[in-house]
């Protein structure tokens, strides 16, 4: 599982459009009840997930199918929002829905377009208590609880320990200063002044570089307690931004903008840090498992992310986000599908089977402390941010990550040079994500 933004747009102009086939939000609290044992059922999952990681999916829902010989899974992969938005909306939804895309909790809840879970959470007494509070928020919207989480990503920071020891440096960095020198003494350019190996890539938008990441390590606030956009407000945004200016303005913007055209794709093997051309940079846990199958000589290790230097007392945190899975509207088998979802989201076994096949997060207190979970090296440190009081997840709404994407455009905008004016340029976002939530439907 690894998050990514690049259909935000689509994504919500597609769940939206649910909203005015679905009826009200699913508030309802209605159940369906469970197969019985001599009841023959064919369940359909839709998710994204494809070649060796649909398999490791395939091997839980046969687990599942194995308990509950009557009922067949028909798994079905590389199923992006769209298309199980589309499927609703044409009435050929799914039974059970997963989606990487927990942004876009506030719409599949608010439209209607997932089935609210509260009736079968409460009549089989589901102990949400095992559930970390950061995921609990990701996967239900406005007291509507239309998702299970299944699996989540944490972030941390990468670093080169062969470049460390040639730099001198022994520990990895706790504060963005450090983080900040650290890089200076990391970074090699060539003799023509471009950049040879870069400490850290301050571009946003560069891997997984994204607003959402950095955000909690600066105290950087995404609403006020009125729920309204807090970005020219919450101090920490004017700190973030400042921060990324100074780290550009060391490496020149024209060069960064080389060095970022010429590097690898995010996952190829050609990734820069898996090259040797970036020392540090923040990524998900799932990290661990590309760069260990496609550069085994790197040695690396992993920390929680560096925070600002005013919040030293919050090191150990990170954004949290994941898979969500659901029943969607007009499944034709609900009491089953809730069956499955109980089974994958609720059980230790399967969890910590997915945790180990897919290298995310188990999504349960009970499945983080099985000692069947193989979380132990450079995936070790994951496992402590995620478990952090100071761990949080993006807010969710009914627009979706729409305020995320407004956002990261406007980051764009001001590393590139086209703000003059940040105190402005933040009021202007909040504005922007404003009109959006009263055009909401």
């Amino acid at each position: 599982m690894k998050r990514v933004l690049p259909t935000i747009a689509v994504v919500a102009t597609t769940i939206l459009a649910l909203s005015a086939c679905s009826g009200s939000a699913g508030s309802s609290t209605s159940v369906s009840p469970a197969p019985g044992d001599d009841e023959k059922i064919t369940l359909t999952v839709w998710s994204g997930f494809a070649d060796a990681e649909l398999d490791v999916i395939n091997g839980a829902l046969d687990g599942f199918h194995k308990l509950h010989p009557n009922i067949t899974i028909k798994s079905e992969g590389s199923q992006d929002d769209d298309k199980i938005s589309q499927s609703i909306r044409g009435g050929t939804a799914p039974d059970v829905a997963i989606s990487s895309n927990a942004n876009a909790l506030g719409q599949y809840c608010s439209s209607g377009a997932f089935q609210d879970l509260g009736g079968y959470i409460d009549r089989d007494k589901v102990d949400l208590d095992q559930i970390p509070k950061a995921v609990q928020s990701y996967t239900e919207f406005d007291g509507v609880r239309c998702s299970m989480p299944l699996l989540a990503d944490d972030y941390g920071l990468y670093y080169n320990k062969e470049l460390f020891a040639k730099a001198g440096i022994t520990e990895p960095p706790t504060t963005m200063s450090e983080l900040r020198d650290a890089a200076e003494k990391l970074t090699e350019f060539n003799p023509d002044g471009s950049i040879k190996v870069a400490g850290f890539v301050p571009t946003i938008g560069f891997y997984n570089n994204r607003l959402d990441v950095w955000a909690p390590q600066f105290g950087a606030d995404w609403q006020d307690e009125d729920g309204k956009s807090s970005l020219s407000t919450s101090p920490g945004w004017t700190d973030l931004f400042t921060w990324q200016q100074e780290m550009t303005d060391f490496y020149g913007q024209d060069k960064l903008t080389a060095f970022t055209a010429a590097a690898g794709q995010k996952y190829s093997a050609d990734n820069a840090f898996q090259t040797g051309q970036i020392a540090m940079m923040f990524d998900g846990e799932f990290r661990t498992g590309f760069v260990e199958s496609q550069a085994p000589g790197i040695d690396f290790g992993t920390a929680p992310l560096p925070v600002a230097d005013d919040l030293a007392d919050t090191y150990g945190g990170s954004d949290i986000g994941g898979n969500i899975i659901g029943i969607p509207k007009g499944a034709k088998h609900a009491g089953a599908a809730w069956e499955l979802i109980k089974y994958l989201t609720t059980e230790t076994a399967p969890l910590v089977e997915l945790a180990n096949g897919l290298k995310n997060i188990p999504t349960t207190f009970d499945a983080l402390q099985s000692p069947d979970l193989q979380f132990t090296g450079n995936l070790a440190p994951f496992l402590e941010i995620f478990q952090s009081e100071h761990s949080s997840s993006l807010p969710p709404t009914a627009n979706g990550g729409a305020f995320l994407k407004t956002a990261s455009d406007f980051a764009v905008k001001w590393q590139t040079g086209g703000v003059s004016d940040l105190d402005k340029g933040l009021a202007d976002v909040d504005q922007q994500i404003t009109n959006a939530d009263a055009l909401k439907p």
